[in-house]
């Protein structure tokens, strides 16, 4: 049974579960859309021209954490199934299994990008550095990705149930997106708020998505940086879930 094999079975399982993907898409659509209504006049005083394009960054990582999160409580449906367990005791090994459950959150986290860059442009926003732009894109979405989905997994084999799950990704989730620059700038915020917004590494992120977007800016250097910090964090996230889950099977 390869990587292939697992992350076909778990697409199939997502589709038959289709609330899975309505439930992640609607809250960053509904705030993609109410958020550019209510709040788009106001912010174009900062000199925000497209408060649509300004935000669309934040809900993309916003979407990112919601469908990551939302492959945790695959275990646990699973679980009680008991198809995990039969994959568990099936001659497969344990990194194919991991990586196939990531691999498929980061597929439905593109399907719901996807979506949700559809429905932005209604409201005029456009990729302005391009092709390169996008591409720049798809690698920090693939590696936000990632990252989210290897440590919902992992969490989700430590934790009893899915009801502590969620509230876990909750408290770690909600810090992580509004002590970011996801939602509104942030030149002007001092003090203890200001740094944990700087060490937040989702505010770079988020930060070079809205630069390819928005600015038409492409710096190689910062990207990289970006690039090889989240690498880093993937493949940290990713041995934690496969260590977790060897611990698993030897229980």
């Amino acid at each position: 049974m390869s990587v292939f094999t697992i992350l076909q079975r778990n697409i199939k399982w997502r589709f038959y579960n289709a609330f899975t993907i309505v439930t992640t898409i609607l809250q960053p659509i509904l705030w993609l859309i109410l958020y550019s209504a209510v709040a788009g006049q106001t912010m174009r005083n900062t000199g925000i021209e497209n408060y649509t394009a300004f935000i669309l960054p934040g809900l993309v990582i916003l979407v990112s954490f919601s469908t990551c999160s939302s492959s945790g409580i695959m275990n646990y449906m699973m679980k009680s199934e008991g198809s995990f367990y039969r994959v568990l005791i099936a001659p497969v090994r344990r990194s194919s299994i991991v990586l196939g459950q990531l691999l498929e959150a980061v597929l439905c986290t593109f399907l719901e990008v996807g979506i949700m860059s559809i429905v932005s442009l209604l409201f005029s926003v456009k990729v302005a550095t391009g092709l390169t732009g996008i591409l720049f894109i798809l690698l920090l979405v693939f590696l936000t990705a990632f990252f989210m989905a290897g440590l919902s997994y992992t969490i989700s084999l430590i934790l009893p149930n899915e009801v502590v799950y969620e509230t876990v990704m909750n408290a770690i989730v909600l810090p992580i997106f509004f002590l970011s620059t996801a939602l509104f700038p942030v030149n002007e915020i001092k003090g203890i708020f200001a740094i944990a917004i700087k060490l937040n590494p989702f505010t770079h992120i988020i930060d070079a998505l809205r630069s390819l977007i928005l600015y038409g800016n492409i710096e190689p250097a910062r990207i990289f940086y970006i690039l090889l910090l989240f690498a880093i964090m993937c493949g940290i996230s990713f041995l934690w879930a496969l260590h977790r889950l060897k611990r698993e099977t030897s229980l």
